[in-house]
């Protein structure tokens, strides 16, 4: 993973469990500082309520900051927003930058406006999501699956937040293989490892 923080995308609405595990081990086992980008630093609140304050505006971050963003899912992204130019270049700066990029759900549709999804293996919630976006040409990519990483970006269904982050985890090398299968069988499985049972 590039160096740098790790950022996370928040706006009215959003769906805060989507991340919530990557986030969690990216804090807890990989030590990383999360700092929680907004359109603007005005509180937002989370599909569930939870009220949030960004720490930094997308108007004012610089792409070499960021070490890996991750864009949550929520119903902003079923149709353009007044900062939709703002950031697709920031992801294109990012993805020339061969920064990870990691989004779930509809925020998959965030990637296909700004043309990332054209030349990548890819996935979303529902296999036509992505078809309404301007731009969008990548349909022939689209592979059914939980998530999918493709050169430094990560898709992910809106029903698959822990295969969603057992893959950012993976991109940002916070566990060992053999530890990665245990995080993935206790949070996706419910196993707990045989040495706690």
């Amino acid at each position: 993973m590039a160096s740098g923080e790790v950022y996370v995308m928040v706006f009215e609405g959003f769906a805060d469990w989507e991340p919530a595990h990557a986030l969690a081990e990216l804090r807890r086992a990989g030590k990383r500082h999360v700092v929680v980008l907004g359109f603007n630093r005005n509180p937002v609140r989370s599909m569930g309520g939870l009220r949030i304050l960004p720490d930094e505006s997308l108007h004012d971050v610089s792409p070499d900051q960021i070490g890996l963003l991750i864009l949550p899912g929520g119903d902003l992204w079923e149709s353009g927003h007044e900062d939709e130019s703002a950031l697709s270049a920031l992801l294109r700066q990012l993805d020339a930058a061969r920064t990870p990029i990691a989004a779930i759900c509809g925020a998959t549709r965030a990637l296909a406006r700004a043309g990332l999804l054209n030349d990548r293996r890819h996935t979303s919630t529902v296999p036509g999501d992505l078809n309404a976006a301007p731009g969008y040409s990548g349909a022939a990519r689209y592979v059914s699956a939980p998530a999918v990483t493709d050169r430094g970006v990560i898709t992910a269904s809106g029903l698959s937040s822990v295969d969603f982050a057992r893959e950012v985890l993976a991109m940002a090398g916070v566990f060992s293989q053999s530890d990665a299968a245990l995080w993935f069988d206790m949070y996706k499985l419910g196993r707990l490892p045989p040495r706690d049972v």
